[in-house]
Order: structure tokens, then C-alpha cells, then sequence
């Protein structure tokens, strides 16, 4: 059977979906140092420092697959035009957030716009792209400008930050609309193939409620904020919720998101990956961006400037790894990637940030590139493997990998940097006791308590806090290497068959 002509426009729908992508990555990464600012600005806790960051891709993790697939139902482009829209008006909320309560609120409805933006992108180039070789191509394309938002995020908050108030990293998003939402209009097209069948919004909640549950009741787990069994039940209802989204699933002749898809290895393999690359990546720029800050003692301008070779290098892994995967195979490129990363991630943790020559640039290169590889090969491995009249469900899985990956990998690292934090910090003697429990909670609230106290006893105890963050980050990114490792091997097992099995279909 003949294929169909490739569209002679498909660079161009390329070029609009990669633009509509760019205001959501950069969302992700200004905030990362701003983190400092904004702490000081709003006397945010560092619970609350930790939602703030969260909710956005937590919420968005949630909300990924009932956008996919509402997206095949009703167009790709009416719901990805809708969400910038979304996405614009939610970004001026957040950057006139007079609370912390506020501005999660206001990263809820940014998760919303972005969870309605970044399926619909993926399912497009799925949809644009039939042959094999142009997609990995294309998809290493949209990896990097992915990774330039990220790298362009860091030094556009830090530039800002220098002149004005911590808002304006989110209303930097408004102008980015203003260009991307017309290129949109114009380029994407306005006749589409459709899914046809029902779109449950109950699945969706239950999705939803399921997926905050379980990670909140982690989270609190582990920060020890709330009574076991208060716990327990959380993660009941958690679980329960998500196990009455699976069964709706498995017995629905239209699923929401079909899990046959998880059948297949290297779908299975993609989605641990992204989660996983993504998680770590997050989570390192997080903490690195407070180490600079609170630690080392940069600007946010600074801050940006030290972390461009893991951006910049993240950017170019995009094309890198559709090239890679295309002449060596993707089971080489993902696996080799990956153990490559978390060499640096273990170098990184002993090297001194304070004189960090020539080595520690280098290392931060090393990571953003492997990384970027390793997220662009689970986006081969998930779309390229998922039919057409799937790629839908399977841009909102692979996204949802993302986010998730995301949103665990701040809610871990965050609360690992607490945990240890709180029991490496030596105190200075005769602290008030409310203001010694506040100070050990988190490096940012060492600063808010910090500034109650005067001379000398203000100094210890920044001192202590920096002394405490600074051995903590070494014991963190020894163990996301050590994690990425493991990844490394397991995905060169399950990649084994790679090409050799198809998607299952139904008749």
C-alpha cells in the first residue's frame, strides 16, 4: 500500500508547535531562581516555597491525559490555542500574587493552560511527521527549543530580577503570547482527523484526585507533617481513586487513556525514562539555583550565568539524540546517555562550588547534554512506537511523564534537602526555640529567621544553614547518580527488543 505525500507544510506546523511549547518551559525554569526572591518577598515557608513550585507539575501531570485525549476529540488546535490563551491570563495573575496562597492558586490555573498546550504539540508532530527518520528529527527539534527555554529561562529571571520585582518573571510570559498565539492561528491546520466518542470528565477527576493524593501523602510523609494514620488514608484514597480510573480504563470501549499502550516495552521503557531524566533535572537545576543563591552568595543574574553550560548544553542534546538514535539505535544512545549523566552527577558532588575552574562548567555540560539526550530518546521511543490514531493518548503519556517526573523530582529532592538539612545544621547556641525548629526546616527558612535576630547571632546562624545546605547537596546529587545509573541499566534491558514488537491493536 502506498503512503500518503508528506505535508509540504510540516516545518512550518513544526515551527508553530515548537513556539507554542517555549512559554511553558520557560515558566518551569524562571521560577527556579527566583526561588530566593521570592521567599523573601512573600515570608513563604518552605512547605509552602515547595508547593509553589509543585502544583504546577503535579497539576499538570494529572491533567495531561484527559487533554490528550479530549484534543483528539475535539482538534488539536482549538484546545492547544485555548490553553495559551489560559496560559497568558494565569501568568499576569501569578506575577501580581500578593501570597503565597495566591500564587499557588495561580500556578493551578497556569498547570490548566500548559496541560492543554504540551499533548497537543506532541500530537501534531506525530500526526505531521510519518516518516520515521523526519520524526526523530522533528522531535529532536522540539527537544530543543524545549531545552533553549530552559537555558534562556534562568538568565531572562536573573536579568529581571536585577531591575524589577519577583512577578515579572511570570509576566514575561504575556509579550511571549502576544507572538506565539497569532503564529499559531495562521500556521497550524484548521481541518484535522478526530477520535469520535465520549469525553468523560469524571475519569478525568479521578485521574486527578489520585495522582495528588499519593504524592501529597509521600511528601507529608516524609516532612512528618501529619499523624500516621492521617497518612494512610490519604494514600488510600489515592490509590483507590486510581485504581477505579485503571478499571474504567481496561472495561471502556473508548478509554481516556488506553493502557494496552503500557504493554509495550519500549513505550514502558520511554515512560520511566522520562520520568526519571526529567525528575533529575529539575530537581539538580532547583538546588543548584539555591546553592548559588543562598550559599555562594550570587544574584539571581549571577546565578543564571553559572548554570548556561547545563542549558545550553541541554538544547543542543535534542537534535544530538535524533541523529545519535538514527545511526547507532536508540537502545545505545539511551543507555550509554544515561550512565554518562550519572558520572557527572557523582563528580559534581564532590567538586567545590566555590572554586569550580574549568571542571565544574564542564561537568554541568556533560549533564545537561546526557540528560537532554535521554529525554529526547524516551520521546523517540514512546511516539515512534505509538500508531497515528493513538498519538494523542501517547503525547499525553509521554507529557505526562514529564511532568511527573517533574513534579516528583522537585517533591523529592526538596524534601530530601530538608530532611537532611534539618539534621546536618548545627545551631548556634541559646537560639529561641520557635526560631531554632523554623531555622532547621530548610535553608530558606534559615534566612527567614535570620532576619529576627541581630549581629553576631544572625551571622552564625547563616553560616551554619550555608555549612548544612553545602554538605546536603553533595549527599543529594550522589544519589540521583546513583539512581540515573540504575536507570541506565534497566533501560538497556527492556530496550533489548526495540523495533522488533509492535504496539498491540485492537480490531
Amino acid at each position: 500500500m502506498q503512503s500518503s505525500a508528506p505535508d509540504p507544510k510540516r516545518w512550518l506546523v513544526l515551527l508553530a508547535v515548537m513556539l507554542a511549547f517555549l512559554p511553558v518551559v520557560l515558566d518551569m525554569t524562571i521560577l527556579h531562581v527566583a526561588v530566593p526572591r521570592l521567599t523573601q518577598a512573600l515570608s513563604a515557608s518552605g512547605t509552602e516555597v515547595l508547593w509553589i513550585i509543585d502544583i504546577y507539575p503535579l497539576l499538570m501531570a494529572g491533567l495531561l491525559v484527559p487533554m490528550g485525549t479530549l484534543s483528539d476529540r475535539v482538534g488539536n488546535r482549538r484546545i492547544l490555542l485555548t490553553g495559551l490563551v489560559i496560559f497568558a491570563l494565569a501568568s499576569t495573575w501569578a506575577a501580581f500574587a500578593q501570597s503565597a496562597a495566591q500564587l499557588i492558586a495561580a500556578r493551578m490555573v497556569l498547570a490548566l493552560g500548559g496541560s492543554m498546550i504540551m499533548p497537543c504539540v506532541l500530537g501534531l508532530i506525530r500526526k505531521t511527521f510519518e516518516d520515521d527518520g523526519e520524526r526523530a528529527m522533528a522531535l529532536g527539534l522540539w527537544g530543543t527549543v524545549g531545552a533553549a527555554g530552559a537555558a534562556v529561562g534562568p538568565l531572562v529571571g536573573g536579568a529581571l530580577l536585577e531591575h524589577f520585582w519577583w512577578g515579572s518573571v511570570f509576566l514575561i510570559n504575556v509579550p511571549v503570547m502576544l507572538i506565539v498565539a497569532p503564529a499559531c492561528w495562521f500556521l497550524l491546520p484548521r481541518k484535522e482527523a478526530k477520535t469520535p466518542g465520549p469525553w468523560l470528565i469524571g475519569q478525568a477527576l479521578l485521574l486527578i484526585l489520585g495522582m495528588i493524593a499519593v504524592v501529597y501523602s509521600v511528601k507529608a510523609g516524609f516532612g512528618g507533617k501529619h499523624a500516621l494514620p492521617i497518612l494512610a488514608a490519604i494514600l488510600s484514597v489515592g490509590v483507590a481513586a486510581l485504581a477505579v480510573f485503571a478499571h474504567k480504563q481496561l472495561r471502556s470501549a473508548t478509554p481516556m487513556l488506553d493502557l494496552s499502550l503500557l504493554s509495550h516495552p519500549t513505550i514502558l521503557a520511554g515512560l520511566v525514562m522520562a520520568i526519571v531524566a526529567s525528575g533529575a533535572l529539575a530537581g539538580v537545576e532547583l538546588t543548584l539555583a539555591q546553592e548559588l543563591q543562598y550559599v555562594l552568595d550570587k544574584s539571581p543574574l549571577e546565578a543564571g550565568l553559572f548554570m548556561i553550560p547545563i542549558m545550553v548544553a541541554a538544547a543542543i542534546g535534542g537534535p544530538v539524540a535524533g541523529y545519535l538514535s538514527n545511526r547507532f539505535g536508540l537502545r545505545m544512545v539511551a543507555s550509554l546517555s544515561l550512565v554518562i549523566a550519572a558520572a557527572a552527577l557523582i563528580f559534581l558532588a564532590r567538586s567545590d562550588f566555590h572554586d569550580p575552574g574549568l571542571a565544574v562548567p564542564v561537568a554541568l555540560a556533560v549533564l545537561g547534554l546526557t540528560l537532554s539526550i535521554g529525554l529526547t530518546a524516551s520521546s523517540i521511543a514512546i511516539m515512534g512506537s505509538a500508531e497515528a490514531s493513538k498519538s494523542g493518548a501517547a503525547g499525553s503519556l509521554e507529557a505526562t511523564g514529564y511532568e511527573l517526573g517533574t513534579g516528583l523530582g522537585i517533591t523529592f529532592f526538596g524534601v530530601f534537602l530538608s530532611s537532611v538539612f534539618s539534621r546536618a545544621i548545627e545551631l548556634p547556641a541559646l537560639l529561641p526555640p520557635d526560631l531554632a525548629t523554623e531555622a532547621a526546616r530548610s535553608i530558606g527558612d534559615t534566612y527567614i529567621a535570620a532576619e529576627r535576630l541581630t549581629g553576631p547571632q544572625a551571622e552564625a546562624l547563616i553560616a551554619a544553614g550555608k555549612a548544612a545546605f553545602s554538605q546536603t547537596h553533595a549527599v543529594l546529587l550522589t544519589t540521583a547518580g546513583i539512581l540515573i545509573a540504575s536507570l541506565a541499566f534497566a533501560v538497556f534491558i527492556a530496550l533489548a527488543g526495540h523495533g522488533k514488537t509492535a504496539v498491540p491493536r485492537h480490531p
